[in-house]
Parts: C-alpha cells; sequence; structure tokens
C-alpha cells in the first residue's frame, strides 16, 4: 500500500569522523540520488555554521550540485537563514537555481541564526534589523513593490524573466506559522530539535492562511530525526553517534560526528547523560515496524500535511540504508 503522505529528506550533510568534508559533501549528492530513486518527493539543505559536524553551511550551492544529479526529486532549502544574508542576494540565488531547473526548488527561509554568536559576527548579522524587516525586502525585490522614492527602487534584480520558486517558512516555536499562513507561504515545523507542540502551530498556520499562486491550499511539514535499522537493537547502538555528538556538542566540544563503538565504551558523565535524555523524546528509533508507528503518531498530533526526515549517522552506507527501510516501510513509488 502506497503512504497515505508524502515522505521526504533533510539533509544537514554531517561530517563523520575518518571521514574528508570532500567524502561527506560527495555524500548528498548519493543520498539525493537514493531519495530520488526511492520515491521521496523533496530533499532540502539546511544552513548551520561553526559546527564541524556539519557541511551544510550553503544550502544553495548543495541545492545546485543535487538538482545536477537529479531529475524529478525536489530540492530547497530547510532553510536559508534570512538574518544572514542580504534578502537580494537570496532572490538572486534562487532565481537562478528555478532558472537551472524549473518547477523543481523550493525557498526555505528560517528565523535562527544558524550558529553561534562568533559565527553570526562573521556573517556581519545582528544589525538590529528584524525578520519581519529582511522578508520584507525580500519580497519587495521580488515583486517589485518598493516605493519609487525608496532607495532600492532602481535596483534591477537578476537574472530576469523568472520568478522565485515556492517559499516555505520554517519554525519551531509557532511564533511564525501565523505569517506564514497570511503571506500564503508553505509552513515546516521543526520537530526534529524543538520540544515545542507542532499540532497547535500549524492549526495557527492553517487557520490564517491566505491562498496564493504558489499556494492555493495550505501545505505544511513536519521534520521528524529519525534512525532505523533492521532491529530495535541495531537502531539503538547507531543512534549512540547522534547522542553522544549532541551531548559534546552542548558541552562545549566540538568534533565531528563520532563511530557508535565510541559512543558505546563513553564514559558518560551526568550533565552529558542529561543532556541526552532531554533530547531523546524527540528521536525516532528503532526497526521499520517501530518508526513507522511512530512517524505516523507524529503526523496524526501535528496535523502536517508531509513528513519530512533527517538522519545522522557515523556510517553514510547505513543512512541510505535508513532512508530505504523507512521507504519499504511507507510503501513509497519511485
Amino acid at each position: 500500500m502506497a503512504s497515505p503522505f508524502p515522505l521526504s529528506i533533510l539533509d544537514l550533510a554531517p561530517i563523520a569522523e575518518g571521514v574528508t568534508t570532500s567524502e561527506a559533501l560527495a555524500e548528498t549528492v548519493k543520498l539525493a540520488q537514493t531519495g530520488e530513486a526511492l520515491g521521496y518527493s523533496r530533499l532540502w539543505f539546511a544552513e548551520h555554521h561553526g559546527m564541524p559536524s556539519i557541511g551544510s553551511a550553503s544550502p544553495e550551492v548543495l541545492i545546485a550540485s543535487a538538482a545536477a544529479a537529479t531529475s524529478r526529486i525536489r530540492v530547497g532549502s530547510g532553510g536559508v537563514m534570512l538574518l544572514n544574508h542580504a534578502p537580494l542576494r537570496i532572490v538572486e540565488a534562487f532565481r537562478t537555481l528555478e532558472a537551472l531547473n524549473p518547477g523543481r526548488i523550493d525557498l526555505g527561509l528560517g528565523r535562527a541564526p544558524g550558529g553561534d554568536g562568533y559565527a553570526m559576527r562573521a556573517l556581519r548579522t545582528g544589525g538590529g534589523e528584524e525578520f519581519s524587516h529582511y522578508l520584507a525586502e525580500l519580497m519587495a525585490f521580488e515583486e517589485g513593490t518598493f516605493p519609487a522614492d525608496h532607495p532600492l527602487s532602481r535596483v534591477a534584480v537578476a537574472p530576469g524573466g523568472v520568478g522565485l520558486p515556492p517559499m516555505w517558512l520554517l519554525g519551531s516555536s509557532g511564533a511564525s506559522a501565523s505569517g506564514a499562513g497570511e503571506l500564503g507561504m508553505g509552513y515546516a515545523f521543526a520537530a526534529h530539535f524543538s520540544p515545542a507542540p507542532g499540532g497547535p502551530a500549524i492549526a495557527a498556520y492553517r487557520n490564517a492562511f491566505v491562498p496564493s499562486p504558489a499556494f492555493p491550499e495550505p501545505k505544511s511539514i513536519v521534520c521528524v530525526s529519525v534512525i532505523c535499522a533492521e532491529t530495535d537493537e541495531e537502531a539503538q547502538f547507531l543512534s549512540g553517534s547522534q547522542a553522544l555528538s549532541w551531548a559534546l556538542f552542548h558541552s562545549g566540544q566540538q568534533r565531528k560526528l563520532v563511530p557508535p563503538e565510541e559512543a558505546a565504551a563513553h564514559d558518560y558523565t551526568e550533565r552529558e547523560l542529561a543532556i541526552i535524555e532531554n533530547q531523546r523524546p524527540l528521536w525516532i528509533i528503532g526497526s521499520p515496524q517501530t518508526v513507522k508507528a511512530r512517524i505516523e503518531e507524529k503526523r496524526e498530533e501535528t496535523g502536517a500535511d508531509e513528513v519530512m526526515i533527517t538522519t545522522q549517522m557515523h556510517s553514510y552506507e547505513k543512512r541510505r540504508e535508513s532512508y530505504r527501510l523507512i521507504a519499504e516501510a511507507f510503501g513509497l513509488e519511485a
């Protein structure tokens, strides 16, 4: 039986210990091709800075690479952290991507910085402007709606003759849900790291929704963190990499994604255990049957139209296998 709702992929381009950055980024292309072959609907790349275990610092570059290596799957950002960029730069980058890959690109926009204060300073962010200011400027560039006396009204946005792809607003607390609806955008809730309930946010989005050309109807995504293996025991073992890396990062220790064997042998401090236990309820870990049931439960809880899955493993082969097992469990069709 085919899946009753679409499944998609969020790729953070994880960098595992013992692997070069070039090898890790090459895996983003392999995952895109695997996702397309398995029947996943879309593949998004996140934007993070200053994290040795994450290689997705420039989502538009990874989007171009993945789109060039595939032909059907939608590819986009999940998301571009708008406060890190001049809005004109994002409009031009994503118009270019849309022109190169008509009808296959998504522009997901996030409110967070995607890094610590040092990264924000290096990116020249933190100038005091609100996200709403950046978003309004981006849309004014796209729609040509600057007042005639505005200093930016004379900017000729390039390339011309092409518009932005469908825009999605990302949220992790519900604060931006109504705004996404009022603007006629899609809405994606980050349940893979946020403990806030996604159901109220998606309901607020739907209640506020105003149709737009890109979205005649409201469309929502819930993103979940999943590790799937043949058995519950194997999945729990493989999840050790994510757990230890999460604990180390939140303890101020910067490392690449550690092997599960090291995680199993690690002498955890009380603080590290507390960090993991605080986050563990958000992780879906287990066999295909276990994972399928939990994903269906999360989708039912939130009322989302689509489920997006992010998977962090030390083994890239096991990561692709995880997506294959999930696709088979849901009956995805290429």
